[in-house]
């Protein structure tokens, strides 16, 4: 088994290609779909349940260890683009 991470959303652990990283950009989140982007990843299953709950518990800000509130409009777009409808977003 490759490199293990756990998902900010349910905590569990999983291998790193079954989840996407994410980075923050400025105040924005940002989906590192290469897992290259420098600087502090968080990780997270592509689901929205997972996405959801990691929003609600504020889990970005704390893993990735900014003080300012995070944009996730990028983020949002790229799962309902996939059809998912994350945190109330239409």
């Amino acid at each position: 088994m490759g490199p293990v991470r756990t998902c900010v959303g349910c905590r569990t652990r999983a291998s790193r290609s079954a989840l996407l990283r994410v980075v923050a950009r400025g105040s924005e989140l940002v989906l590192d779909e290469r897992a290259s982007l420098p600087g502090r990843g968080a990780w997270v299953h592509p689901v929205p349940e997972c996405l959801d709950a990691a929003l609600r518990r504020r889990a970005f800000v704390r893993a990735l260890h900014v003080s300012a509130p995070l944009d996730t409009q990028t983020i949002e777009k790229r799962l309902n683009g996939y059809g998912y409808k994350v945190n109330g977003s239409k």
